[in-house]
């Protein structure tokens, strides 16, 4: 899964940064609501946090641009205790949920989970292609009762391709996606993953394979 969070309190966001990465989601930080806008407007995030109050757009003018071109992702907004009003915008402009600063770990990680499985949005914990099965939980592969652990690049890899069989994913959508649009990691290291991945497929001796696709990237099938 992969968020978006924005904050404008550098040492909030870095927090909030860590303790998801911490928690096995991928997450890019930005700090002000122009470059939230940017950034969700790619529809590479499965949920979005959003501060209220920060520079240039503020959260709740955002969700609203956001909500009007279509982009129906998940959202959920951290608040200071004292914006009701605020609170109660953010909910009619399509906000899923808010959570008032100061708050625990524990209960944003709840209202992430809980934010993310909107009926429309629901991704269930095990996705199949073909004879292969990977388990979201676990971070699993599993064919014919064999079992294969996933590294997190891995398994960020494999299910993305796992949510289009049959489809290229372009080398530079799994670098953003997975790395993050400001990412200097070289390209190059998507196929050390990738023939990584190859070789747990082949260990538990499934059907399905990842191919190459010239000009169009890599696909399961």
């Amino acid at each position: 899964m992969k968020l978006l969070v924005a904050e404008d309190d550098p040492k909030l966001l870095k927090s909030l940064k860590h303790i998801l990465e911490t928690n096995r989601y991928v997450v890019d930080g930005v700090s002000n609501g122009q470059d939230a806008l940017t950034y969700a407007q790619t529809g590479e995030y499965d949920g979005l946090v959003l501060d209220i109050m920060m520079p240039g757009l503020d959260g709740i003018q955002v969700l609203k641009r956001l909500r009007s071109q279509g982009i129906q992702v998940p959202t959920l907004f951290l608040t200071a205790k004292t914006e009701v009003e605020q609170r109660v915008e953010g909910l009619d402009a399509g906000a899923d949920d808010y959570l008032p600063k100061p708050f625990a770990v524990s209960e944003l990680l709840a209202r992430i989970r809980a934010m993310l499985r909107r009926k429309e949005n629901y991704v269930p914990d095990l996705i199949s292609c073909q004879d292969l099965t990977l388990n979201r939980s676990t971070y699993e592969i599993e064919s014919s009762g064999r079992i294969q652990p996933l590294s997190a690049k891995e398994f960020q890899i494999l299910e993305m391709l796992m949510q289009q069989p049959g489809q290229a994913v372009p080398a530079e959508r799994l670098m953003t996606h997975i790395w993050g649009w400001e990412s200097e990691v070289e390209s190059s290291v998507i196929w050390v993953h990738i023939s990584n991945l190859r070789k747990k497929l082949q260990a538990i001796h499934t059907r399905t394979s990842i191919r190459f696709v010239r000009g169009a990237g890599y696909l399961l099938g």
